[in-house]
């Protein structure tokens, strides 16, 4: 057999198989290990602190109030443009009316961008990158990510998952909802760039700071 008749009959093996030893079974690249609530509280709180995000623990809505309160006073905030959602709703029930504004259909960008902070509910917080998912269902709630000088994110325990893939059935149930518009927004930590002869600056696409609110 000559050199081409042997790279023929190789080639002729592979695209039909034999002699073809069964591949191994595929790696799983997340594997699920079920941590406890708490374990996955301080595994995003871990993650989220090497981005410069920061967490807030309250062990009830009341104390999440108070905390909000706390943050708006000693931050300085003017004014928090808030998503409608009962969480955020709930949240924002102690503060002055007119330092709340919620998120509206045309509201002008150059307004929202003048607000001191954005208020928005996750659906899901995931564990292994210190992630908030965030569903926007209208242009409104997607800029108000971003325009603000600073983002505060409120959800649950219960909300947490181990990682993306543990959250994915939910994800995708949500997603194949026909009624369901708008978008889904996964936010790690504040806006950060280095392009700029490599060195980190914070803020530059997004908000500069991130607070998540995480409610025993």
């Amino acid at each position: 057999m000559t050199s081409r008749d042997a790279i023929l009959q190789r080639i002729r093996n592979e695209l039909s198989g034999a002699d073809k030893p069964a591949p191994p079974p595929p790696t799983e690249v997340w594997p699920t290990t079920d941590p406890t609530p708490e374990a996955m509280a301080e595994r995003f709180t871990a993650e989220l602190e090497k981005v410069a995000g920061e967490v807030v623990r309250c062990k009830s809505i009341d104390d999440a109030q108070a905390k909000l309160a706390e943050l708006m006073q000693t931050s300085e905030w003017q004014s928090l443009g808030a998503v409608d959602r009962p969480i955020c709703r709930e949240l924002t029930a102690d503060l002055p009316a007119e330092q709340v504004e919620w998120a509206k259909a045309d509201w002008d960008p150059q307004e929202m961008g003048r607000l001191s902070a954005g208020l928005v509910a996750a659906e899901w917080l995931l564990a292994d990158t210190g992630s908030a998912v965030v569903v926007n269902e209208t242009p409104e709630q997607r800029l108000l990510c971003y325009l603000p000088p600073a983002c505060v994110v409120v959800a649950r325990s219960d909300q947490l998952r181990e990682h993306m893939p543990a959250a994915w059935p939910e994800i995708a149930r949500s997603t194949s909802d026909p009624d369901r518009r708008g978008e889904f927004v996964v936010i790690t930590g504040p806006s950060r760039t280095a392009d700029i002869e490599k060195i980190l600056i914070l803020g530059v696409h997004g908000p500069k700071r991130l607070v998540v609110l995480l409610i025993e």
